[in-house]
């Protein structure tokens, strides 16, 4: 769907991406696209950053299942935590394009509206 949006938007000169980029629905999707990103990247490097704090506390030394330790178990979280947050950023990268489309069609709409 992206590269549809990019064939489109390469038809629109520059103060028609002007335009759309002063239109309300237009801002709206790039803030809730920004607060998406950055809360998805804050939380991950939390995480990610916590394994080598963690990983000499006496919390995480502890053996859980015969002579594996806690730590191991967290660094498993890891790649777990990255292949969910990989699938919900895909998942939300499509919303993303389908409300821009609908900003573009919105605009369409508008042009031909205003034309005589």
């Amino acid at each position: 769907m992206s590269h549809h949006i990019d064939q489109n938007l390469h038809a629109y000169s520059n103060d028609h991406l002007i335009i759309i980029e002063q239109m309300p629905a237009f801002n709206k999707v790039v803030r809730e696209k920004h607060l998406f990103l950055f809360s998805i990247t804050a939380s991950f490097l939390f995480i990610y950053i916590l394994l080598p704090i963690l990983a000499f506390q006496p919390i995480l030394q502890k053996p859980l299942i015969g002579a594996i330790t806690g730590v191991w178990f967290y660094s498993a979280g890891l790649f777990l935590m990255t292949i969910i947050l990989c699938t919900l950023y895909i998942r939300q990268a499509a919303k993303f394009d389908k409300k821009i489309a609908d900003v573009i069609a919105e605009y369409q709409q508008m042009k031909l509206e205003e034309a005589p």
